[in-house]
């Protein structure tokens, strides 16, 4: 029987390139599959083909972690799944492979740090946001219009002028420009 190794790769977005990983997996793999969603998204269909596809002796082969994971719960219960199948699991980027008994010890402790660092970060994120809140810092996107502009557009509007002519004075889609006309009329803006 032959035994395959098969890459998978995974970057957030469309604007993200997979490069670096083809040139560092390609060498190794016998195939490689492409994914370009968030790992925290839905559903992930080239990761879910590439789990089904591998059988008994195949190594699934990844860059990293969080390249392929969720979490580390979410590592560990993929590689006990695959464990279970006689499938291994190689991390290139930390020299792990679970077919060794140190690779499965190192995998299991390096995804224990990852999960407890993905852990400290939310809470630092969220310790940082409530200190820039409490600071009075406005904080998500920047409106596109003051509300000063916002109350100008209104008037003019009202003078008969068209929503598109108003809109692209201040810069804005029409869609944007009603929106903030809608927030002077919304009773929490009141």
């Amino acid at each position: 029987m032959n035994h395959m190794k098969i890459g998978y790769i995974r970057v957030s977005t469309e604007d993200q390139r997979e490069d670096r990983q083809v040139d560092l997996l390609l060498p190794i793999c016998d195939e490689l599959h492409v994914e370009k969603r968030s790992a925290m998204g839905p559903s992930r269909p080239v990761f879910e083909a590439v789990l089904a596809q591998l059988t008994k002796g195949d190594t699934l082969v990844v860059w990293s972690l969080d390249r392929a994971f969720r979490s580390a719960r979410d590592a560990l219960n993929i590689e006990a799944s695959l464990k279970e199948r006689g499938v291994s699991l190689q991390i290139v980027s930390l020299g792990v492979d679970t077919a060794t008994a140190d690779g499965k010890l190192a995998f299991t402790m390096v995804a224990a740090v990852a999960e407890h660092e993905r852990s400290r970060l939310s809470e630092r994120t969220k310790q940082g946001l409530a200190i820039a809140r409490r600071n009075g810092k406005r904080l998500g996107q920047v409106p596109k219009m003051t509300i000063e502009q916002a109350k100008d557009a209104q008037k003019r509007l009202a003078k008969g002028e068209l929503v598109k002519d108003v809109a692209w004075a201040y810069g804005v889609h029409p869609q944007t420009l009603r929106r903030h006309i809608d927030k002077l009329r919304s009773p929490e803006d009141a």
